[in-house]
């Protein structure tokens, strides 16, 4: 009976998880940041590229 009690008081493992779940959020924030941020690249690259291209007196 004394394991059980103990078990209910301990707050440790809810800690974990409280920890998880955190770390999970701060993971889909990020992602989410991250895939902004490659659209953003991708579309200034794409911008510099058109750029260059015009500028090429040689363009094929």
């Amino acid at each position: 009976m004394t394991f059980f009690k103990n078990m209910i008081r301990d707050e440790q493992g809810a800690t974990a998880i409280e920890y998880g779940l955190i770390a999970a959020l701060i993971a889909v924030a990020a992602i989410t940041a991250m895939g902004q941020l490659g659209n953003q690249l991708s579309e200034t690259f794409g911008n510099v590229q058109s750029e260059l291209d015009d500028a090429n007196p040689n363009n094929a």
